[in-house]
């Protein structure tokens, strides 16, 4: 048994923040305009070449928490590079031996999975009444694990499909990392629209709370 990916969509539909471990077959890189800044190094869209001929880093985009006060010379919130990072190394396309791509890039990835969790939880409320809740489901190659918050945020964990549920986990990120490192932070943008979760810290958290669960496997 094994984890391979989370997704979380914000209560516009969009996908804010992806995390991947056994992902044999990783998606392409979104497409320009496709997926916010931020979301994954893994899956961001490749940025344009600079005049220069040489392509901007991965680093590129602005965080609203990369502030430093020129006058003081006080740090007020400081971002650290991803490619600081060792969890965010590990999450740079073909870095990991073995991994092939599917074939489909992250942005329709993306709206795929949000649109069969949306598909399914609207068919099981119309069957079996409002009080029912879709939490998971399963298939030959995979199982998928809902938990949605009562402000729309969507928590999606695909694992192996002999697992037994993980709301339970989903719920933990949700009430441990993400309500510390995201929702506490006032320095993040909750409701932007214009970039996904910025935070080294919150990445980081959820990868030890993965790894330390018995179902996660090498």
């Amino acid at each position: 048994m094994t984890i391979h990916s989370l997704y979380v969509y914000d209560r516009h539909c969009i996908c804010i923040y992806y995390q991947d471990w056994h992902r044999t077959k990783r998606p392409k890189p979104a497409v320009e305009g496709g997926i916010l800044p931020a979301v994954s190094q893994a899956v961001s869209a490749t940025p344009p070449p600079n005049p220069d001929g040489i392509a901007a880093t991965s680093s590129a985009y602005s965080s609203p928490r990369n502030t430093l006060s020129s006058s003081t010379g006080i740090v007020v919130a400081f971002n650290p590079s991803a490619s600081q990072s060792p969890a965010a190394s590990n999450q740079r396309v073909g870095t990991a031996p073995g991994t092939s791509s599917t074939g489909l890039p992250f942005d329709e990835e993306a709206k795929l999975v949000y649109g069969v969790v949306i598909s399914l939880r609207n068919m099981i409320k119309k069957l079996s009444g409002r009080d029912e809740q879709f939490v998971n489901y399963r298939t030959s190659a995979y199982k998928l694990h809902l938990f949605e918050t009562s402000s729309g945020y969507k928590f999606v964990m695909l694992s192996d499909p002999k697992t037994d549920s993980l709301r339970f986990v989903l719920r933990q990120i949700y009430v441990g990392p993400f309500l510390e490192y995201v929702v506490r932070n006032p320095l993040v943008k909750m409701d932007s629209r214009e970039q996904g979760i910025d935070n080294e810290y919150f990445r980081a958290s959820v990868d030890r709370l993965i790894r330390g669960l018995s179902v996660f496997a090498s």
